[in-house]
């Protein structure tokens, strides 16, 4: 795996316009502390170098990236970690996450300007952020280059996010609004309060911070979003106006935390690809035995054949948005020449 070192020492002195220029255009991605943050930018860094001859990095949390998850990154892309921040003294309830990018920001800062202006690499194109870490895009903003964020869930979850800032906007400082019960979403999606992410959830702890963490959302120039339109049609016409997926099997949606439950919520009752088990208490707590677990496997896999179906359907629906004129593809490609086209290297 190439590491950030291997492109040579950075420096302040600018290169040439023409060599900069005729050198790959460079993605800086940061990454998420989880599998499921990690793995999805991980894809995307891959598919920009590959298919559309980016240069990419993707940048880590020393404090929390899983050594076996980087080892698992493609070689044509490079990382690097960031210094560890001191994290022992959060408040209780505290979204780690989130102050973990927050502590980090002069750390990243740093690191993207040391790359932007290295004569040994090739120029900027642009920064994507992981959704969890959007405090981080106004560094794109203040080096002129392109700031998108990453979502690795799904397009109902930006919905959510745009809810939330919605609702918030013109109070008071200091001041919240609850968010509705059931919350209707774009796409016909209705979401019970358990069905909510914690930090969602307008009596959690993190509520507050969840709605300071989504304004950032909006300081980007654009959201590239882990989704494909068979999975989400309604939310994605609404706005016009997942791995298991790729796999073709169906699922047992057993929700624990974060959005969790309402991934589970799409996955059973919009798409019909998966079995729900147990149904979640109002309060999202509670038991689940492995007779409940026995049961619900033996319905998945013995039952009514109509989730296995809808998986399979939806296994070839992702692998045709990836071909050369699926949509996802051509979605990704009109966003890496724009990122080009800012640097005079479209092609």
């Amino acid at each position: 795996m190439a590491s950030l070192s291997s492109m040579g020492s950075a420096s302040a002195a600018a290169a040439p316009p023409a060599e900069r220029l005729a050198a790959r255009p460079h993605v800086i991605l940061l990454a998420s502390p989880g599998a499921g943050h990690l793995i999805p930018l991980a894809e995307l860094a891959r598919r920009l170098v590959e298919l559309h001859g980016f240069a990419a990095t993707i940048v880590t949390f020393t404090n929390f990236s899983a050594p076996e998850l980087l080892a698992c990154l493609p070689a044509s892309v490079a990382t690097v970690a960031l210094p560890a921040v001191q994290m022992d003294d959060l408040p209780k309830n505290g979204g780690v996450l989130v102050e973990l990018t927050r502590r980090s920001l002069p750390n990243i800062r740093a690191l993207v300007r040391s790359i932007s202006n290295s004569t040994s690499t090739a120029p900027l194109a642009a920064l994507v952020a992981d959704f969890m870490c959007s405090t981080a895009l106004p560094i794109a903003a203040e080096l002129g280059v392109p700031g998108y964020l990453f979502v690795p869930s799904n397009l109902a979850h930006v919905a959510l996010t745009r809810y939330v800032i919605e609702i918030n906007e013109g109070v008071a400082p200091g001041e919240y609004r609850d968010l509705a019960v059931p919350l209707e979403l774009p796409g016909g999606v209705s979401l019970r309060h358990a069905d909510l992410p914690d930090g969602y959830r307008s009596k959690h702890e993190g509520y507050v911070q969840t709605v300071e963490w989504s304004r950032c959302h909006c300081l980007g120039d654009g959201v590239l979003v882990n989704t494909f339109y068979e999975m989400e049609p309604a939310t994605v016409e609404a706005f016009k106006q997942l791995a298991s997926v790729g796999c073709g099997v169906p699922m047992l949606a057993w929700p624990l935390y974060a959005e969790q439950r309402m991934n589970a919520l799409l996955l059973e009752q919009n798409l019909g690809m998966a079995l729900r088990v147990p149904p979640s208490r109002e309060d999202g707590r509670c038991l689940v035995t492995r007779h409940e677990i026995a049961k619900a496997v033996k319905e998945l896999m013995e039952g009514d054949q109509k989730v296995r179906r809808r998986a399979e359907d939806l296994q070839k629906a992702a692998a045709r948005a990836w071909l050369p004129e699926g949509p996802s593809r051509r979605a990704l490609e009109e966003v890496a020449v724009k990122w080009k086209a800012a640097l005079g290297t479209a092609k």
